[in-house]
């Protein structure tokens, strides 16, 4: 398997010429510091059901019947929906490896949500479609990340992205490298601090879930349940709330190690992050140090410290 994530993208992100106006939308974040380590796989729907550049534009179309359908914005008549529904069926199982998907925002293809909708007659209706390509996509694979180029400007929307990106190709390849029950339980091991900071029932509900893998004899079938519930936790954004209680949690790992001066200093940090007026990063450097001066061989699997390469600078933020 590859040693990078591979993940999908709408073409028009990567700097490609291939919008209906024969434009792109080229992401800085994606091309210059994403792409140092990932893999992409561009995909341009439209452009793949044949259709040129420059082109008409389309739109999303819902019928009294309330099916969803893509035509073109002057030439209502002419329906893209079978062509683009051929496309999607031969496209999509190739994506099962991907690590995650950016679609491009408010396309009637590619958009993750808020597209506008319009009725058979061209009126405006509410911004409550979801683009063709991706409503397939999120509907074969729900565990994968999909985000869209205009949501990746929250950093709390970006990191969360991110993580879950490296996570799912780390799982992935344990797939890849041939499944053990060992090699699942030192996965889940050192992702549990992270889950906890995401969502504590969460945590608290995959336990026993992982707890019960004896039970199972189909191993790939364990796996297939577990990727869905640990991408599901990881999807919910980590509050500085959980945060906080992960990082006192570890704190309680130096007790005997600090003296009164430095586990003052330590909570003082801690609770200046909660307050907001530090970064995470602050009291998961001073933690890592102490990590270095006292280790920890349970500490010093966990995932937590460094959810993706931190040259991503993506914890420099306060959140």
């Amino acid at each position: 398997m590859n040693t990078q994530p591979v993940i999908g993208i709408s073409g028009c992100l990567t700097g490609s010429a291939v919008r209906f106006d024969g434009g792109h939308k080229r992401m800085s974040f994606v091309m210059d510091r994403l792409a140092q380590w990932v893999m992409f796989k561009p995909v341009c729907p439209e452009m793949s059901i044949g259709l040129p550049v420059p082109r008409p534009a389309l739109r999303l179309v819902q019928t009294p019947e309330g099916e969803t359908r893509i035509r073109f914005s002057k030439t209502p008549n002419d329906d893209m929906t079978e062509k683009m529904a051929t496309f999607i069926d031969t496209c999509l199982p190739q994506l099962g490896g991907l690590s995650g998907f950016i679609v491009c925002a408010k396309s009637p293809s590619c958009g993750m949500e808020r597209v506008r909708l319009y009725d058979e007659q061209g009126n405006r209706g509410p911004k409550e479609g979801v683009g063709i390509f991706t409503a397939s996509l999120l509907e074969k694979y729900p565990w994968l990340p999909v985000e869209e180029d205009g949501r990746l400007n929250d950093p709390a929307l970006r990191e969360n992205f991110v993580e879950r990106v490296f996570a799912l190709h780390e799982l992935n390849s344990l797939r890849a490298n041939g499944l053990t029950r060992r090699a699942l339980l030192d996965f889940h091991s050192r992702y549990k601090l992270q889950l906890l900071a995401h969502h504590q029932a969460g945590y608290r509900e995959i336990g026993p879930f992982v707890a019960s893998l004896h039970e199972w004899d189909d191993l790939d079938a364990f796996f297939v349940a577990y990727r869905e519930k640990l991408m599901t936790i990881l999807k919910k954004n980590a509050s500085r709330k959980n945060h906080t209680n992960v990082l006192m949690h570890i704190q309680g790992y130096f007790r005997d190690q600090l003296n009164t001066r430095q586990r003052g200093e330590l909570r003082e940090v801690i609770l200046h992050y909660r307050a907001g007026v530090l970064p995470i990063l602050a009291p998961l450097t001073l933690l890592k140090h102490y990590l270095a001066e006292y280790p920890d061989r349970y500490l010093q699997t966990q995932n937590y410290f460094s959810p993706y390469p931190e040259d991503l600078a993506l914890r420099l933020m306060a959140y």
